[in-house]
């Protein structure tokens, strides 16, 4: 494993995430009704393949490919909904997530962030905090309900988001550490494909808690 054979596993699956978007993106232009299904199978495939290759680590050369597309798909739906709603936004969100990565890779390198021990717990605590508020919110929703508050434009929702957006960004940094671990402690080769993937999540993660901070600052005006 090497930072460079990573960057260039990272940079194919940000291509295939753009080429699976553009396909939905045009979809949605001509019919959403046509684009959800692509949607919806992209959000559940990406799922499954994410899970997957999180057990078999492998198996991420041939299936993390498969993971951009799919999530290329969801987002590509995704994006053009909230760019109908709110003309701007999804430039906007994009270059706001490639702002934070660039910024955060600067702060690593010049080792103004490290990833402590310490460090990498808080991040993974908030980050499974959060995760669970989003599974309850899930779960509610069967019912017709939702946890107050998060979801609205009000300034508790808007704090929300902006919380959620920090630790997203945070979780940059414990990728760039893999990174650099996996490579100085000579990792298999097929882990520049994991660690590629791992990246990826993080900055669709990013993106898309990005777009719901936007849109709740949208929706104030």
């Amino acid at each position: 494993m090497t930072i460079n054979g990573t960057v260039t596993k990272t940079a194919i699956l940000l291509f295939l995430v753009v080429c699976g978007a553009a396909y939905t993106w045009n979809l949605f232009g001509q019919s959403p009704q046509t684009a959800a299904p692509w949607m919806l199978g992209g959000l559940i495939g990406g799922l499954v393949v994410a899970l997957v290759t999180a057990f078999r680590k492998t198996w991420s050369p041939f299936i993390a490919p498969l993971y951009g597309v799919l999530e290329g798909l969801f987002l590509g739906a995704l994006s053009a909904y909230y760019e109908a709603r709110f003309h701007g936004i999804v430039f906007q969100a994009m270059a706001l997530t490639l702002g934070t990565l660039c910024g955060l890779l600067l702060a690593y390198r010049s080792g103004l962030i490290r990833a402590t021990e310490n460090f990498r717990l808080g991040i993974v605590a908030a980050t499974v905090g959060i995760a669970l508020v989003y599974l309850v919110s899930f779960v509610l929703g069967f019912f017709g309900k939702q946890v107050p508050y998060i979801h609205e434009s009000g300034w508790i929702g808007i704090g929300f988001s902006l919380f959620v957006v920090v630790i997203a960004a945070l979780n940059l940094v414990l990728d760039f550490d893999f990174i650099e671990r996996g490579a100085e402690h000579g990792a298999p080769k097929y882990m520049e494909w994991y660690a590629a993937f791992g990246l990826m999540v993080t900055l669709i993660w990013l993106y898309i808690e990005i777009l719901r901070l936007l849109s709740k600052m949208a929706r104030r005006r």
